[in-house]
């Protein structure tokens, strides 16, 4: 069998990638797993500046998922090349740094900051509130997202995935965007909007009241969304949300998707992704699929 996926120009081992802020940046993870059998890692979501994150709870279990209200904590973009970059190369595997940031301008500059640091690929997450704009996000309109893409590609000559909010009005239109923009691939979905009330106090769970949602939960609309967006866009989607079997991996692939990312089952189980490579693997042998190709984008309609 052959795993071996062809994402913007790299050849990732196989289609898994570790979910940005569910594997930290990578080495935490080695007493559970082989880390470097995975296709890639999304480090820690990473911003201009360091960011204390959220106030108050941060996280909050559902009975099919969790909702998170982190906001963002990290270090800071210098840091992490200072301190964190260097043992992340060393796990063997695709490296694949992700970013955010609240104005146009953090995002360029964090985009040329990186542009030379030691890493395979960006993620660019556009679900970020767009302070000069009233806090809207700038994935929620193709106009915004193909801004703040459009600039961070004149800065950035690496690969560019860009990271998609599904709370979207039209998420097509916004893959499309970002498609005319530059981007060498798209990621999604990213947390679907929720919250959680504490009936005790009678208040919101969260201090920003809404938080984000993953899990099993989400992945039915995730898959959708990706069966979608993979026949808007010619570039290569990578699907994410709710993953937690070999099956779910499969799913996605069939609808379309260049690779997944796996994110809230590493929370649940530190050893996740091994179990779901062996269970892909599986799959594929008993099924004699030689190649991931011959499954991906299968799905033509019921």
């Amino acid at each position: 069998m052959n795993l071996n996926v062809n994402l913007c120009g790299y050849t990732l081992k196989n289609p898994l990638i570790a979910a940005s802020g569910t594997f930290g940046y990578g080495g935490e993870f080695s007493a559970y797993l082989d880390v470097s059998r995975l296709g890639g890692i999304c480090s820690k979501g990473l911003t201009l500046h360091p960011r204390e994150g959220n106030p108050g709870i941060r996280m909050w279990e559902t009975p099919a998922g969790m909702l998170n209200s982190i906001g963002l904590q990290n270090p800071g973009i210098t840091h992490f090349i200072r301190h964190e970059l260097t043992d992340m190369r060393k796990l063997g595997t695709t490296v694949i740094a992700n970013m955010g940031g609240g104005t146009l301008e953090e995002y360029i500059e964090g985009a040329r900051l990186l542009s030379t640091a030691d890493i395979d690929m960006l993620e660019l997450n556009i679900s970020c509130p767009n302070v000069k704009a009233g806090g809207i996000a700038f994935g929620m309109q193709p106009d915004m997202a193909h801004r703040v893409v459009s600039a961070v590609r004149e800065v950035f000559a690496k690969p560019l995935m860009v990271k998609l909010s599904p709370n979207a009005p039209s998420l097509a239109a916004v893959a499309q965007a970002c498609e005319s923009a530059g981007a060498d691939c798209l990621s999604l979905i990213n947390t679907l909007l929720g919250m959680a009330v504490d009936i005790n106090r009678r208040k919101p769970v969260f201090a920003n009241i809404a938080a984000g949602l993953s899990g099993p939960a989400i992945r039915p609309v995730a898959l959708r969304m990706v069966y979608d967006v993979a026949r808007a866009v010619k570039i290569p989607v990578v699907g994410l949300g709710g993953i937690m079997t070999g099956r779910d991996a499969v799913e996605f692939i069939m609808a379309g998707a260049s690779a997944v990312q796996v994110g809230t089952a590493n929370l649940v189980r530190p050893d996740s992704m091994a179990i779901i490579l062996a269970e892909l693997e599986e799959f594929m042998h008993t099924n004699r699929i030689e190649c991931l190709d011959e499954i991906r984008g299968c799905i033509t309609g019921g």
